[in-house]
């Protein structure tokens, strides 16, 4: 049995979000806890998919004895301030220098995290941690698909254990994972690593590992995965930073430097070789507008529009009002959207209450760049207090805290609105007030892949769409400035791939 100390702080940067995230939202809880120290760590995760219950689980499995330290996470959102990370970043440390002796140290992380002074804030989390704990002591850290991974990250860490699958319905068994490959690695020399970064950025909508070509690479990097290796990993990347690291990447770790250098390099080849299948499908609100009039309705068959430039799973503010405006305007029966972050709103509904008419100004509280709220009158047609259980395979378990809640309706279309911001992938959002998604025609969701876990099966079909928000479908649309140089925005299609 081994000492094991066990820690998390979490962030995805979309570095071109104005939105910063400070000490208070690392604070609060949403879908996940928040920022949780000590011995409630463990009860405050348990049950829900999130890396650091995996873990926990299985090295308990393992007969390992666990120290908690500390477990927060934000929404993502812009840079991460100063302020906050130096308070986290000291806050884990002063828990780890106060654990006493210990033989190994997991983190959960998310990889794509940056601060307002630091580009690679989980490198240089890394970096601490290992300074404090010496240059032999293992320590693995589980990482968002999303990952940036950077070649201090790589080095800092002894081993690095990637999720699988976007949408991300493994967390949990990621945390499972490191678990098995600490344990592996518990009393033996540090393994060697390799790290491939791939030189073309991917949208985020291409990188679903629901279809090709993600499917068959993470296929692929799975069969790669064996002794003497202890980890092949392919991470997507998280196009929205503007940071040297930025872009896909694989990372393999192993006991065989060789070994681990070809397995890093194969599968990296082979995502290049599949550069031209994550070309970015992108559709106007005009093309959705004819397809959602030219529908057979089957009933528990919606289209499903996807709002990804406003998904706040990706640095949006879940309030701009665009696309719910062009389908009222153009009459669109049986609309359903959400969910929409405007807590005053929701205040209002709830002083009203259940079967009252408002006036509102609804939404675009952020400012969002060729946004504006949508006036109106609303019909209050249910009310939540914004507490319920995930019950979809990405948020399952997740105990939400979501703040007062609130379905309205506004002509055909009903919006369902909250106090926090939290992207649309779990049907209990909607069921919390009433209304089950499949009984809609039309399903409009900010969210860009994560909704395909608890919606996608019930689509007629999918539909990503343009409209405003600070996650842009494109990545060769943002105005970058510290990428590295040959790193190409969006993938070669057989032509240009700049």
């Amino acid at each position: 049995m081994s000492r094991i100390a066990v820690g998390g702080f979490q962030h995805e940067t979309n570095t071109f979000s104005a939105v910063k995230a400070t000490f208070a939202d690392f604070e609060a809880a949403d879908a996940w806890p928040g920022l949780t120290q000590g011995h409630g760590l463990f009860d405050a995760i348990s049950g829900i998919n999130l890396p650091v219950a995996g873990f926990v689980r299985e090295a308990r499995s393992l007969r390992h004895e666990l120290v908690p330290l500390l477990w927060c996470q934000a929404q993502p959102s812009g840079h991460v301030t100063c302020d906050a990370f130096e308070r986290v970043s000291a806050m884990l440390l002063t828990s780890l220098r106060g654990a006493g002796s210990f033989d190994a140290i997991y983190l959960d992380l998310h990889g794509a995290m940056v601060a307002e002074h630091v580009d690679d804030a989980d490198g240089e989390l890394l970096r601490r941690v290992r300074e404090l704990a010496g240059p032999r002591l293992p320590i693995v850290a589980s990482l968002d698909f999303h990952a940036n991974v950077s070649p201090r990250m790589a080095e800092q860490a002894s081993a690095l254990v990637s999720f699988r699958t976007y949408p991300h319905v493994d967390m949990d068994e990621t945390g499972a994972r490191a678990a098995r490959c600490l344990h592996n690695l518990l009393g033996r020399t540090r393994p060697a690593h390799a790290l491939e970064p791939i030189d073309f950025l991917m949208p985020l909508t291409s990188q679903s590992t629901l279809v090709e070509p993600m499917k068959s690479l993470t296929e692929e990097a799975l069969a790669l995965e064996r002794p003497p290796l202890e980890v092949v990993g392919l991470t997507a990347g998280f196009p929205a930073s503007d940071v040297p690291e930025c872009g896909p990447a694989v990372y393999a770790c192993g006991h065989d430097p060789a070994t681990t250098r070809l397995a890093a390099r194969t599968l990296a080849d082979r995502v290049r070789s599949r550069e031209p299948g994550f070309a970015l499908e992108i559709h106007t609100i005009e093309q959705a507008i004819a397809a959602a009039r030219g529908m057979t309705a089957v009933r528990g068959r919606p289209l499903i529009l996807v709002d990804t430039q406003d998904n706040p799973g990706a640095g949006g503010n879940a309030d701009t009002m665009t696309l719910i405006r062009a389908l009222l305007a153009a009459r669109i029966e049986r609309v359903l959207t959400g969910i929409i972050c405007d807590p005053e709103a929701a205040a209002r509904a709830h002083e009203a209450g259940t079967g009252a008419t408002l006036t509102l100004s609804l939404g675009s509280r952020s400012g969002t760049a060729g946004d504006a709220p949508l006036l109106a009158d609303y019909r209050v047609e249910a009310l939540g207090d914004g507490r319920f259980t995930g019950t979809g395979p990405f948020y399952l378990g997740s105990r939400f805290e979501l703040g007062p809640m609130a379905l309205l309706r506004c002509g055909e279309v009903r919006i369902a609105i909250a106090s926090r911001k939290q992207q649309a992938a779990d049907r209990a959002m909607f069921r919390h007030l009433g209304v089950e998604p499949s009984d809609y025609s039309v399903l409009l969701l900010k969210s860009s892949v994560h909704f395909r876990a608890d919606f996608g099966a019930m689509a007629s079909r999918v539909m990503v769409l343009a409209g405003p928000g600070p996650n842009a479908p494109d990545p060769a649309t943002l105005p970058f400035r510290k990428l590295r140089s040959g790193l190409r925005l969006r993938p070669a299609t057989g032509g240009d791939g700049a």
